[in-house]
């Protein structure tokens, strides 16, 4: 910074491409997913400039087709955990005093290299990976991750920026550093911008970082190593390693250098990643910082004044897109009597219409769960809701996990609001409908604050605006991100930025600069210009 005040490029959200039939996009993707589909590629973990091979390793297949084998990764054993934790923070003597807008130029670069070479790259890998169609991955993994990019820049700019007044013959700054030691990135599997944004978005402000990917996401993930590293990111600043979660982390955490965790996944591995931070606090060298975004059981709430199509497409595009693996996915409706039976019946079109399959097949709307053990889930609570009283599945209801982990779209309407699947976070394409009297309103809105342990998306359809006040003021605490008018999810970087409080986390909004102040250590510096020879204050006389 000692050369000029430097203005970075002003950050715009990346265009979504269509990929219609004869687009230039339509064929590079396509063309790339069978090359990936039809490779076999060897995943090592990155640990300083070393790629480390274990041979132990497992297998990476896609959930739409589990037989079919498109590589393996490489396990860590304890020694490589700590190798990475002493990587990092022999890398963050130079990563750390590295001015800032030279940092910002590799992250701007990888964002450049997204948005053209990589395009297809990062998109494919993650249609195979997550089985997600061709339009939520570039939505994701190419437009959402390089937005986190660019406008992270932008937002750490205003971070510098931002500076104390100073008064006569003073001169105050503040400078923020990146934390002393090294910060813990966890990421899931359903979000490629998520894994790459929690690990870059520490390294922007001038941390080094251990990264453990999903162990369903690292097809894509090793994509997001490929970019950083052509993008110019040191060796040693991410460090990446896979293998046994409780391992992992349970080292990660012995280290006095630990300085803080940016995770995104489970409500309760979060608590327990909480409870042993808190019981190894002596340990550590400063109090580590704890960002993480969990759970949810997002709702939309119907007022009698809704139009029923526009609520019949929110649920169709909230609880199904992706196959419900969103963590802002609808999964409880509360539907008004005069208009359930029309929105019901709008939806069951939809989930007639909807195609199922493989994403290679862009005609597809739904694909596959993630895994084994989340298809074995879903069928349970689908069993179940088809024998209780209380429970009627009113469209889908049908699995196979012959060839791929396929769960159709389905609807339970229950006559009980705390039915199971109105409290339980699922994570999958099954949403829950309970429908109540007009005159309950009020009441209604009061259920809907009260019903889950989480507080992460939600969204109220009304056309009367004395309701739509009503809701936005009785829904404040269990939503933190709000929708009127609109599905709860499909959140912007730059527009809407993401994050939910009670068991969904701690809110410091991802896609803004809220979270990127997390991971700095403020300095202020104080400098006198004539300094005091007298101790005596005037009032002494």
């Amino acid at each position: 910074m000692g050369k000029g005040f430097f203005q970075v490029p002003t950050a715009i959200n990346e265009p979504v491409k269509s990929y219609a039939p004869g687009t230039p996009e339509r064929a590079a993707v396509t063309a790339q997913y069978d090359a990936y589909f039809n490779g076999n590629v060897d995943v090592p973990m990155y640990i300083g400039s070393e790629e480390v091979k274990t041979g132990n390793t497992n297998t990476m297949s896609p959930p739409h087709d589990h037989k079919h084998i498109v590589g393996t990764y490489h396990l860590a054993e304890k020694k490589h955990v700590t190798q990475a934790i002493e990587t990092a923070l022999e890398a963050r003597k130079k990563w750390a005093q590295l001015t800032w807008e030279q940092r910002a130029a590799i992250f701007l670069k990888a964002a450049e290299l997204i948005a053209g070479p990589y395009r297809a790259k990062i998109n494919a890998a993650t249609m195979i990976a997550q089985s997600k169609t061709v339009h939520q991955a570039e939505i994701d993994a190419a437009c959402e991750l390089i937005d986190f990019l660019r406008f992270n820049v932008e937002f750490m700019s205003q971070i510098y920026e931002e500076q104390p007044d100073s008064a006569e013959g003073i001169w105050n700054r503040v400078e923020y550093r990146p934390l002393e030691g090294f910060v813990y990135a966890i990421t899931p599997f359903n979000f490629t911008a998520i894994a790459a944004n929690l690990p870059a978005s520490a390294a922007m402000m001038g941390n080094t970082v251990v990264w453990k990917p999903s162990d369903s996401q690292i097809f894509s993930a090793k994509v997001i190593v490929d970019i950083f590293k052509e993008a110019g990111v040191p060796d040693g600043v991410i460090n990446v390693v896979y293998g046994d979660p409780v391992m992992i982390t349970d080292t990660v955490l012995e280290s006095p250098d630990f300085a803080g965790v940016h995770f995104t996944g489970s409500t309760y591995v979060f608590k327990e990643l909480w409870k042993k931070i808190g019981n190894n606090i002596h340990t550590y060298k400063t109090y580590p910082k704890i960002v993480g975004e969990t759970g949810g059981k997002d709702f939309i709430v119907a007022h009698p004044s809704a139009n029923p199509k526009q609520v019949a497409t929110g649920i169709s595009r909230g609880a199904f897109e992706f196959q419900g693996q969103k963590c802002s996915a609808a999964s409880r409706v509360y539907l008004p009597k005069s208009i359930a039976d029309e929105v019901l019946d709008y939806v069951k079109e939809d989930i007639a219409s909807f195609k199922m399959g493989s994403p290679a097949d862009l005609g597809n709307f739904i694909t596959a769960v993630i895994h084994e053990g989340s298809f074995d889930k879903l069928a349970k609570y689908i069993d179940q809701a088809k024998a209780d009283e209380d429970a009627e599945v009113v469209a889908g209801g049908n699995y196979d996990k012959s060839k791929g982990y396929f769960i159709d779209p389905t609807v339970i309407v229950t006559k009980d609001p705390k039915y199971t699947t109105m409290e339980t976070e699922l994570f999958g394409p099954v949403v829950t409908v309970y429908v109540y009297e007009d005159a309950d309103w009020s009441e209604t809105l009061k259920l809907v604050d009260e019903t889950s342990e989480y507080a992460l998306t939600g969204a109220v359809f009304s056309g009367d605006r004395y309701a739509i006040d009503e809701a936005t003021k009785a829904l404040e605490n269990c939503a933190g991100n709000f929708y009127i008018n609109d599905k709860p999810t499909g959140a912007v970087v730059g527009q809407q930025p993401f994050g939910g409080a009670r068991a969904s986390g701690t809110n410091d909004k991802a896609g803004s600069a809220q979270n990127l102040l997390r991971w700095v250590s403020p300095r202020l510096i104080k400098e006198t210009f004539v300094t005091p020879i007298d101790y005596r204050y005037p009032f002494l006389g």
